[in-house]
């Protein structure tokens, strides 16, 4: 019965536990990301990246601040999966040619990941009153954004043709 009295404030905690422990499993596995990138600029990315990230957590606790909640990350399957096809990727491409396309593939797929769960949050949080939340999520939706381009840039200028 209690489950129909759920609201948009329960759905808004419970999805900000959910990024909250996501940001925390991708900064365990950039550096292992950089670690296995083979082009420069491919590991100089991954390394800006978990820099960015570590200012993403930070702001995320801010929100939970800002709602009154202890920050704490709930399991979160989707980015294990997409964080388990990239350690495959690693594991199966070790040295090879496409490694770096694949890394891009992997590392798109957690930066498109985000930027939804962002982008919801930061709606939500805009419904819900709370514009200073919504200030610090368009913030990191914003971050998230410009990493998936660079990727897309690092790709199409040719670490895919590399791949070929």
């Amino acid at each position: 019965m209690a489950t129909n009295e759920k609201t948009l404030n329960d759905l808004f905690h419970d999805t900000l536990k959910d990024i909250y422990y996501a940001e925390k499993q991708i900064l365990k596995a950039l550096p292992k990301m950089a670690k296995a990138a083979q082009a420069p600029e491919l590991t100089a990315a991954f390394q800006k990246h978990h820099t960015e990230t570590e200012g993403q957590i930070e702001r995320l606790e801010k929100v939970f601040e800002l709602i009154g909640k202890r920050p704490q990350g709930k399991p979160c399957e989707a980015i294990l999966g997409i964080l388990d096809e990239g350690k495959e990727i690693m594991e199966e491409f070790k040295g090879a040619v496409a490694l770096d396309a694949g890394l891009v593939a992997g590392a798109q797929a957690v930066e498109h990941y985000e930027m939804a769960r962002y982008g919801t949050l930061k709606t939500w949080a805009t419904t819900l009153g709370l514009p200073e939340a919504a200030k610090l999520l368009d913030q990191t939706l914003q971050e998230e954004t410009k990493t998936g381009q660079i990727l897309t840039q690092l790709g199409d200028r040719g670490l895919n043709k590399k791949a070929a």
